[in-house]
């Protein structure tokens, strides 16, 4: 499916909108000390912001393997963000990943505040880029 400029916009406005939102249920969650809720809340915030700059960019977001991928191929690999985004990124993936699935794993508190700034940081960049 092929979007307008108008649509295309409006998407990666809805995009930004989650991104944040769910940012703001990760510090939420982080209060409440659910840590596994707030490392899924705090992934679906890079997705989201991933998929506001890959749809701002024309690339169809398919699935979370695919932005993984095209953010990868056409971000970090060429150096248009930084390469700590895409480690971010991918290791916010595996850390909800096993906060739902692995029922020994226990997401930390720790892991989890190092996370926060960076992931912050890189919503924010990538906001910028697509209000352009």
């Amino acid at each position: 499916m092929s979007l307008s400029d108008e649509e295309r916009g409006i998407v990666v406005g809805l995009e930004v909108e989650k991104a944040q939102v769910a940012y703001n249920e990760t510090i939420w969650l982080m209060e409440k000390s659910s840590w596994s809720g707030a490392a899924g809340r705090l992934y679906y915030a890079l997705f989201h912001i991933v998929s506001a700059l890959l749809i701002h960019d024309h690339h169809a977001v398919n699935s979370h393997k695919d932005s993984h991928i095209l953010f990868g191929n056409y971000y970090i690999k060429t150096g248009k963000l930084p390469k700590e985004f895409g480690a971010l990124y991918s290791q916010m993936e595996a850390i909800r990943e096993e906060g739902e699935y692995n029922c020994t794993y226990k997401v930390t508190q720790e892991e989890l505040q190092q996370k926060l700034h960076p992931a912050k940081e890189m919503i924010d960049t990538i906001a910028g880029i697509v209000k352009q």
